[in-house]
């Protein structure tokens, strides 16, 4: 008899906010399920790539709130911590709170965690088109896990390429992806007498023109954080490095800390308010905008998002403009839905070609470059992630593959969940 700790009815890969909301979907639903996780805590892009704040999770132009369910659990968490939200900042949270919430959300649900473990290959059947199992690197060695449905929230697709799923990656013209982003936060910052984003941009402007900078970007984003006199950069710019590439991966790393110790120097010398500030941390790992994506049972397009597109199979909605970081210099491309509008995420998007039980959740789901820019923000990606989890854990208790899943079930579920689709 196979033990209960290697065979389960539903495996998360990837213990992102995609991933939390995944599991806790899955293990509400009544499924066993088990969700793995590389780092030794949850959160993924908001805790290892300290992406921060949330992106909107309301309709466009700061209309109603369209996104609930396990996104609202994660506030209503740290809220109640007092870590969430800032008066000039009203969804910024602290990633120690995210980790611990999402962590007690998952614990609560009856979810396995199992950390510092990496996902390693996959087994496939022989015709190819069911995982039978997964092989995973941590202090054990290698060691193998089952499952009757899969969910990838690796935010790189890494299991569905590893399943061979069909995948691609970047803009159709020439693959590259959007840029990666090395966030890093500043303390000790006289916030009063900062000045506001144009003044410092055009401060910072004037430095890469004298040689002392030369990130690519175009401008300094910064956001507060929660706590006082903090200031967190998003600014930091790596292109033309493949996320999926471990040896590209690495130089961005490298590269990543490299600008950051240009823009400190920069900030204390030249911008007011910045000249006792420390550089208080740089992210675990470097931020990763895009990598791999599936093709799946539909490819959402940025016309459809941009035209507030709405489908019978909807699982997700969302509202974030199509936001592209030009993957090789300067420049981002924004374009907003009309205010009030939303866009829906059918559940054929998360459902890989070729492959019988296995969903994506996340970023990686089945969209062009142009969707993908919108659709990768956080709360979306938990939107996603509880509806793929959702479907995962029905597909298992009914013995059926994600073709052959009723959306109406997987609506009512999520509606039960807290979750809104109209």
């Amino acid at each position: 008899m196979e033990s209960n700790l290697t065979n389960f009815d539903v495996i998360v890969a990837g213990g992102g906010p995609s991933g939390i909301a995944a599991a806790v979907a899955s293990a509400r639903e009544g499924a066993r399920t088990l969700l793995i996780e590389r780092y030794g805590f949850l959160g993924g892009a908001g805790t290892a790539m300290m992406v921060n704040p949330w992106m909107s999770y309301r309709a466009g132009n700061g209309g109603e709130q369209i996104i609930f369910g396990v996104l609202q659990e994660l506030i209503d968490g740290m809220s109640e911590l007092g870590m969430y939200g800032h008066p000039k900042a009203r969804n910024a949270f602290d990633p120690e709170a995210l980790k611990v919430v999402a962590e007690q959300l998952c614990i609560e649900a009856g979810v396995t965690l199992l950390y510092h473990t990496f996902l390693a290959d996959a087994k496939m059947d022989e015709d190819g088109k069911r995982i039978r199992s997964i092989q995973l690197a941590n202090k054990k060695g290698l060691i193998e896990m089952k499952a009757r449905m899969y969910v990838d929230t690796t935010g790189d697709a890494d299991l569905a390429a590893l399943a061979g799923a069909v995948v691609e990656k970047g803009r159709e013209v020439d693959s590259n992806c959007q840029p990666m982003t090395l966030n890093f936060r500043m303390a000790d910052v006289d916030i009063q007498r900062m000045p506001d984003k144009n003044e410092i941009t055009r401060l910072f402007l004037e430095a890469k023109e004298r040689g002392e900078v030369d990130c690519p970007r175009e401008d300094v984003l910064w956001f507060y954080a929660n706590q006082p006199d903090v200031i967190h950069f998003n600014t930091t710019r790596i292109i033309l490095k493949d996320a999926t590439d471990p040896w590209q991966l690495t130089e961005a790393e490298i590269e990543g800390r490299r600008q950051v110790q240009q823009l400190v120097a920069f900030l204390k010398r030249d911008v007011a308010g910045f000249e006792n500030a420390y550089l208080q941390t740089t992210a675990p790992q470097i931020g990763i905008r895009e990598s791999r994506r599936i093709i799946g049972e539909h490819v959402l397009t940025a016309e459809e998002l941009l035209s507030a597109c709405k489908f019978d199979d909807v699982i997700a909605r969302g509202a974030y403009p199509v936001d592209i970081h030009n993957p090789t210099g300067s420049g981002t491309i924004i374009q907003s839905l009309k205010p009030g509008e939303w866009y829906d995420i059918p559940l054929r998007s998360l459902i890989p070609l070729k492959i019988e039980n296995l969903l994506i959740g996340g970023r990686p789901i089945s969209a062009t470059h142009e969707a993908h820019s919108a659709i990768r923000v956080q709360p979306i990606a938990i939107a996603i992630g509880q509806a793929a989890g959702t479907a995962a854990a029905l597909c298992a208790q009914d013995n059926i593959n994600p073709r052959q899943l009723y959306v109406g079930n997987v609506q009512r579920s999520l509606v039960k969940q807290g979750a809104r689709l109209r």
